[in-house]
């Protein structure tokens, strides 16, 4: 299977989408439809150590690090075999969350679970008479990934109103709909709003020369 295309200035990073505004979000979308079929972008352990990497989740080094000393263990696949079920299991809960369907308790035993098992840290951060506290995460083993996934996902569904989060009118990514008006429809205008766009513009031109 070979990695999907990029183009400068898409919101692509490294080959991933980064468009959700929300970290949660943007792990979902590690699954869209190219070519009107589902694509894995987390094929394997060192997909998701990049996708991590490119989410600043972990630097350069300790992608190398980690890949390192996992790699191709069957402790590491089964760890991304349980993070792909995660995201499955969020992305079913997410779309009946937009509907203003309650969380389903037992998505919040998993997320309890998870973080209780797989915890955030917190750390003092100091510049200077400016001090501020900050979340980070060390994994010790494989399992560990699942830290700031589950933390995301129930920052989500605890911090963020329902009706801001969107299915994009024409694909299957979900985002935060920061805009002012909460009017946002798609995705991006680079993958999906140019392109409802010219067909709109299209429909407009048959219906006038009906």
């Amino acid at each position: 299977m070979s990695r999907p295309k990029t183009k400068p200035g898409a919101d692509w990073r490294d080959g991933f989408l980064f468009l959700g505004n929300q970290l949660a979000l943007d792990f979902l979308n590690t699954r869209p439809v190219l070519d009107s079929e589902p694509f894995e972008l987390l094929a394997d352990f060192g997909a998701l150590l990049r996708w991590f990497r490119a989410a600043d989740l972990i630097s350069p080094a300790e992608a190398t690090n980690l890949e390192r000393q996992w790699g191709d263990s069957g402790r590491a696949e089964r760890a991304l075999q349980d993070i792909r079920e995660l995201r499955e299991r969020l992305r079913k809960e997410v779309i009946t969350w937009e509907r203003g369907d309650a969380i389903h308790p037992t998505t919040v035993d998993t997320l309890n679970r998870l973080m209780a098992e797989h915890a955030m840290l917190t750390r003092l951060k100091a510049a200077g008479r400016e001090s501020s506290t900050e979340l980070y995460f060390a994994p010790r083993q494989p399992e560990d990934l699942l830290a700031p996934l589950a933390h995301s996902a129930a920052t989500l569904f605890a911090r963020v109103e329902h009706t801001r989060i969107r299915k994009c009118a024409q694909c299957v990514l979900h985002f935060l709909d920061t805009s002012k008006k909460g009017t946002r429809r798609w995705c991006s205008m680079q993958l999906c709003g140019n392109r409802h766009k010219v067909a709109a513009y299209a429909a407009r031109q048959r219906t006038r020369l009906e």
